[in-house]
């Protein structure tokens, strides 16, 4: 995580004041307050409630209080008989609950005495009520805050998988998440090389480990439930690249098949272009080209194809690019055709123009063939009349290819920071990336990432140099930066999980551009954090610590302008934590744990019931059923943690020999007999 340039300075101008003046960087034990200007009532107010914190502060009664909880204000108005008493942030690091707040009244009333029975006395941090931080999803006697509630319903899903035989209609369709694993390979300016962003330890690194939990398991689960996840940095580990263009490509490469009366044109200057890459500072394969388009006509289809010329059989990701027009079609068809069959993708082209467009990870033979291997565009019957365009398509991760002072990484892209990434991907440059003057990467990236969850959604929700920027138009419903803290404890005890949020934004506000509350930040990370601990003491470690409900101004914090937590999960410099963090079982669970905060968050947002996917299938066992067919049968697994994970059917999915995954058969019973089975394969 990462604190921004001008409070990283400030601290160490406090450090060095410090060590100067011979200070320990002790926290004292007594503070001695202040009370200039405070009446004789207010001075005895003010010391009845410091013994009130003194007292939680030794026996953790009625909840654990952070040590540097302090008085930040109070004021006593004898005439209305009320105490309203301002707390410092501190005090906002415990979730509450709606039973919490009642002891916390009925303790400092009976540390205020006789004399104050009748006061009406409200307790505040973070500027509000004590009350007001329960969150929505835990209020059950408590009315529903409002005012965290979204202005407006959640948009149209950029992509949408056709072939589902059941829509996760109670999990996560239609919405948009945007996420990001940490840092990155990244060049450092100081010393003109490119470097990790944290040290080597454990045998992994923080820029690296992260990418074990999202990429491997928790945008997985997301997706499944059908979710549109995007990401700052490559998610593919696949190191090949194909590039197909209408540009640049071979005639078998880019087919086009336009019926006689469908005119289509070229637009210059605005489509994907390779230029001459490696690219510079603020040069961009976007904006570099040409693109298609052509107005839809439902009768007499337009046909693209991109075929590409794999280098080596393995699995590659799917990203489409086009651009969007005011008259873009709502719902153009892309069939991605690999070695497992035919998958169909609907693309709402009015959003995410100019940029790549994830559809998913499929299998491809080596070679050029279309029969198992190419991206097909078509038109529906919804998009007549509508304008399609039609620009790259790519398929792989590829190497990183953005030189700074003349030097590329050298290494995978997914292995780069966000900052190179997002260049690549043709996001505004000052808008998004190079927000330093060219001057610092290090700040670029952690900087980059929230400001592009920004781009990613456009006006009014823009980067915060301009919310009026037009951005992609893609309503992303909130966003999460995966962190693994730094920190050490004792052998044998864990640092455990942190949650930080932003009730302000950039500007100091602590609403969002549309006027929602940003305390829904605070929801977000309560439940997510909640989930995470819950789950690891349910299944790891009872003692696994819950840090703080942290309130602070780091930068992937404060500023989306959607909702955003950061979360630390472990400190990857803690043997213990990582003892956790290298077991593929715990990144299951964390991942899984995440994914449920995140569907419950939202179903909260949105006012709806939710269902959470049931666990794994186990005991997944085969017989012939005859010379011809195979019966695969296996059971369930109950998730004790989870009361609404149980199965009402199943998806199986299968391939022939070494090829890839068909798109599923569902079955409601826990077996499947599968019929003419081709004999010898």
């Amino acid at each position: 995580m990462n604190l921004d340039k001008t409070m990283k300075n400030t601290l160490l101008c406090c450090l060095m004041a410090l060590l100067l003046t011979g200070c320990a960087l002790n926290i004292p034990s007594k503070i001695e307050y202040d009370y200039t200007g405070l009446t004789r009532i207010e001075k005895l107010v003010h010391r009845r409630t410091q013994h009130f914190i003194t007292q939680i502060q030794a026996d953790s009664k009625p909840f654990p209080l952070h040590e540097k909880t302090r008085i930040d204000s109070l004021s006593v108005d004898r005439k209305h008989r009320s105490i309203r008493l301002y707390l410092s942030r501190h005090f906002s690091y415990y979730p509450f609950r709606e039973d919490d707040p009642e002891p916390v009244y009925r303790l400092l009333r009976h540390n205020l005495g006789y004399r104050f029975r009748k006061y009406d006395i409200t307790i505040y941090t973070l500027g509000t009520p004590l009350h007001q931080l329960v969150p929505n999803f835990f209020r059950e006697e408590l009315p529903v805050d409002q005012k965290r509630l979204p202005r407006q319903t959640s948009g149209p899903a950029v992509v949408t998988k056709l072939h589902r035989a059941i829509p996760p209609v109670d999990g996560l369709a239609n919405s948009t998440i945007a996420l990001w694993p940490s840092h990155g390979w990244y060049y450092d300016n100081s010393i003109q090389r490119w470097d990790w962003q944290r040290p080597r330890l454990f045998g992994t690194v923080e820029d690296i480990l992260p990418l074990n939990f999202t990429t491997r398991y928790l945008i997985p689960m997301l997706e499944n439930a059908g979710a549109n996840v995007f990401t700052p940095r490559e998610r593919d580990i696949q190191i090949h690249e194909i590039i197909i263009d209408n540009d640049d490509s071979v005639k078998t490469a880019y087919r086009q098949e336009a019926p006689a009366g469908i005119i289509m044109e070229s637009a210059d200057s605005t489509g994907w272009g390779r230029g001459n890459p490696p690219y510079a500072s603020g040069e961009s394969p976007f904006g570099s080209g040409t693109y298609r388009y052509f107005t839809n006509d439902s009768i007499n289809n337009v046909r693209i194809s991109w075929v590409p010329e794999i280098p080596s059989t393995g699995w590659y990701s799917v990203q489409i690019a086009y651009q969007s027009l005011p008259q873009s079609a709502e719902q153009v068809i892309y069939t991605v055709t690999h070695t497992g069959g035919a998958t169909d993708f609907a693309i709402d082209q009015r959003l995410g123009g100019g940029t790549w467009i994830y559809l998913g990870k499929f299998h491809f033979e080596q070679g050029r063939n279309p029969a198992k291997g190419r991206v097909t565009l078509l038109g529906s019957e919804s998009s007549s009349g509508k304008i399609i365009t039609a620009d790259a398509v790519r398929f792989g991760g590829g190497m990183g290819n953005v030189a700074r002072d003349g030097q590329i990484s050298r290494r995978p892209r997914y292995q780069e920071a966000a900052r190179y990434y997002l260049q690549y991907a043709g996001l505004h440059d000052t808008l998004v990336y190079n927000l330093n003057c060219d001057t610092l990467d290090y700040n670029d990236d952690y900087q980059s990432r929230g400001e592009w969850v920004n781009y990613l959604r456009g006006a009014p929700f823009g980067p915060n140099r301009n919310r009026q920027a037009e951005g992609l138009s893609i309503p992303v419903d909130l966003s999460l930066a995966f962190h693994t803290d730094a920190g050490t404890k004792p052998i044998g005890n864990t640092v455990g999980t942190l949650a930080i949020y932003s009730v302000e934004d950039i500007d100091s506000l602590m609403v969002f551009p549309d006027g929602q509350s940003r305390l829904v930040n605070r929801d977000l990370a309560d439940i997510v954090q909640t989930e995470i601990v819950s789950d690891i003491r349910s299944k790891y470690d009872p003692d696994w610590q819950r840090r703080q409900l942290m309130n602070a101004a780091y930068s992937e914090a404060y500023r989306p302008n959607v909702p955003a937590m950061l979360l630390e999960l472990l400190s990857h410099q803690n043997f213990t934590d990582m003892e956790y963090g290298n077991d593929p079982r715990f990144r299951f669970d964390v991942s899984r744990g995440i994914y449920k905060g995140i569907v419950k968050f939202l179903a909260t947002q949105q006012q709806r019931e939710f269902v959470i996917q049931p666990l794994p299938i186990s005991h997944l066992h085969a017989h012939l059923a005859g010379d011809s067919a195979l019966t695969l049968a296996w059971r369930p697994v109950v998730d004790n943690l989870e009361v609404s994970a149980d199965p009402t059917g199943y998806m199986v999915y299968t391939r022939s020999g070494q090829g890839g995954f068909d798109n599923g058969t569902y079955t409601p019973v826990n077996e499947l007999t599968i019929k003419n089975i081709e004999t010898g394969v």
